[in-house]
């Protein structure tokens, strides 16, 4: 008699990525996909009728990011495991999920098939998964923490230091981030005044040495 299958559920803002995740798991039965969308805000209305045993986010989402997400589903959900997937493991950031959403794993999406089916096996299992990288950032994480609390980013002013190291323009951030391009501006001021930088070169050189992107 076969095991019950464990029901996944995929959020990415890229097909692509949901895609790959299908190709990961063919021919694996223990795992079945019941919900996947690129809108995490569809998820969340289905997660509402279709039972769902972990859940797979991306992070950087248009309108409603992942740690948004993840922070709603475990306290409407809190059954559901949550397993993120990024492409970089900001130590702060997997803190806060971890803190405000208890996820239980963190994947960054360049691994492999091999490690992604022993993330989904521990934690399906009721343990832990946190790729090495982001256990790494982790600890850099706690000690970034010392810095003085002024000059620290926030999760909204981080995302658009990213876009902007994609040479998004002011508009091109607005429209991702469904913001206007006022409050954008807004935001690239307080960033430039937070990092002590006053050029992109400079700013993204500052990202960088802070893990930010």
């Amino acid at each position: 008699m076969h095991a019950p299958s464990v029901k996944l559920a995929i959020v990415d803002d890229h097909q692509i990525v949901i895609d790959g995740l299908h190709s990961l798991l063919k021919g694996h039965k223990r795992y079945e996909i019941v919900l996947e969308s690129t809108h995490p805000e569809t998820i969340l209305q289905q997660l509402a009728t279709t039972d769902v045993d972990i859940l797979l986010t991306d992070v950087m989402m248009p309108g409603m990011t992942g740690a948004e997400l993840a922070k709603l589903v475990h306290k409407e959900f809190p059954s559901i495991k949550i397993i993120t997937l990024s492409m970089n493991g900001e130590g702060s950031l997997v803190n806060q999920m971890i803190e405000e959403s208890d996820i239980s794993g963190y994947l960054l999406k360049n691994i492999g098939q091999t490690e992604f089916l022993k993330a989904l096996d521990k934690v399906a299992e009721g343990g832990i998964y946190f790729s090495d990288e982001v256990l790494q950032e982790m600890l850099k994480a706690s000690e970034r923490k010392k810095e003085p609390e002024e000059s620290r980013l926030t999760n909204r002013e981080i995302e658009i230091v990213r876009l902007i190291e994609k040479e998004y323009s002011n508009k091109q951030i607005a429209e991702t981030l469904f913001l206007s391009e006022r409050t954008v501006e807004t935001h690239r001021k307080n960033i430039f005044r937070k990092t002590n930088t006053n050029s992109v070169i400079g700013l993204i050189k500052y990202a960088y040495e802070h893990k930010l992107i």
